[in-house]
């Protein structure tokens, strides 16, 4: 629960901080509280990566295009299309052919074939793309981070968290879609 310092100097619960108060009423408060973070972390990294992404010399990509393009880019070997929607949890295969697409035209990637699968290729200009955009969040990103004591024993366990309730979030739309 958050608090607030008042006139008197002392501390009221506040409640927790939420979107949507009457999601927040049920039996799960923090879930509410966690929904609500996530959603301005993910429009906050959306708007990072976009501007990185722009600073790095490569405006106009979007969030889903800079996140295939550094996944093609991860090991430096080739990716189908379904490793590509795997790993980014995506259903909706048409969103990453566009944005496969959209970094082909932009000579980031190489799309090719392997038998019948669609398969996808960093370019030497998008590997660039990926340097720069590291050596930008490096200095940005990282090392803000790093400067105000955030131990990375703990950010790795709360993306484990992350992950996990990732498959509680996906197991619940499975269910809410047999309603």
């Amino acid at each position: 629960m958050a608090k607030a310092e008042n006139t008197t100097g002392n501390t009221r619960r506040v409640g927790p901080v939420v979107s949507s108060a009457h999601l927040a009423a049920g039996s799960a408060p923090a879930l509410s509280e966690l929904e609500f973070a996530l959603t301005m972390s993910n429009n906050a990294f959306h708007r990072w990566m976009v501007r990185c992404m722009s600073a790095a010399g490569h405006p106009g990509l979007g969030p889903l295009d800079i996140l295939v393009l550094h996944i093609v880019n991860h090991r430096d070997r080739v990716k189908t299309l379904a490793d590509l929607c795997l790993v980014l949890n995506i259903e909706d295969t048409h969103t990453v052919v566009y944005a496969i697409r959209k970094l082909e035209a932009a000579g980031l990637v190489a799309s090719g074939k392997r038998g019948k699968e669609k398969t996808v290729a960093i370019t030497e200009e998008g590997a660039g793309a990926c340097a720069a955009y590291r050596d930008i969040r490096e200095a940005l990103l990282a090392d803000a981070v790093a400067s105000i004591g955030f131990d990375q024993e703990e950010i790795s366990k709360l993306a484990t968290l992350l992950r996990a309730l990732s498959g509680h979030y996906d197991q619940a739309a499975r269910a809410a879609a047999s309603l």
